[in-house]
């Protein structure tokens, strides 16, 4: 582990350091489209290289791939099909789909959250022609947002010592973290349409 620390934080010392925020906003953006890797690679070492910043690098890479997400976005509905096709296959490209009948904008955001590639979901969003925009935008913008800056402000308190542990049980606290929100949303459905039925009448006022 020590090992990978440090080669991502000589990476960043190299290439992207020199580069402030510009190289980070350009991963992050580009990771929401097409770039394999996360901006994880780049946010962690540099936040660990410029702690006082920490925060400013977890807001940008937030606002930056929500701004990829919204090319994604149209980059699929442009025709992305074929391509999404090759890449996961036709029939996790209807796993994907039967999410966005089922869960609509959500999607995005726990997308947006999970170690799933964002990508697949910002373009297959387009695909599907997902048709509320501004949802769109701020699930990605909570899903984002909830990885990214409490990501940073740990990294920012406890620096180094905080990293293995972090990225040891990253998957198990964010699919975790899915999995309740699923269970709330659930809920919240549940409740809404209860609420739009109105109250049960008592038998005596019931109609005949």
């Amino acid at each position: 582990m020590s090992s990978i620390v440090e080669g991502l934080l000589g990476l960043a010392d190299e290439y992207f350091l020199p580069w402030g925020p510009l190289g980070l906003m350009v991963v992050s953006f580009i990771e929401a489209i097409f770039f394999p890797i996360p901006p994880d690679v780049l946010l962690i070492p540099l936040v660990l290289l410029d702690p006082k910043n920490g925060l400013l690098y977890g807001a940008l890479t937030t606002l930056t791939s929500v701004a990829g997400a919204v090319v994604g976005y149209y980059v699929g509905l442009r025709g992305g099909r074929p391509l999404m096709k090759r890449l996961i296959g036709d029939k996790n490209l209807g796993r994907v789909e039967a999410f966005y009948q089922r869960y609509g904008v959500l999607t995005v955001g726990l997308a947006a959250f999970t170690p799933i590639p964002f990508k697949v979901f910002t373009l297959t969003a387009g695909i599907f022609r997902l048709r509320d925009m501004r949802g769109y935008v701020l699930a990605s913008l909570a899903g984002r947002a909830a990885r990214f800056v409490p990501e940073s402000l740990l990294l920012m308190l406890y620096g180094r010592s905080i990293l293995e542990y972090l990225v040891s049980q990253f998957e198990f606290f964010t699919m975790t973290a899915a999995a309740v929100f699923l269970a709330g949303y659930s809920l919240y459905k549940y409740l809404s349409r209860r609420r739009a039925r109105g109250p049960l009448l008592p038998p005596q006022q019931r109609p005949p």
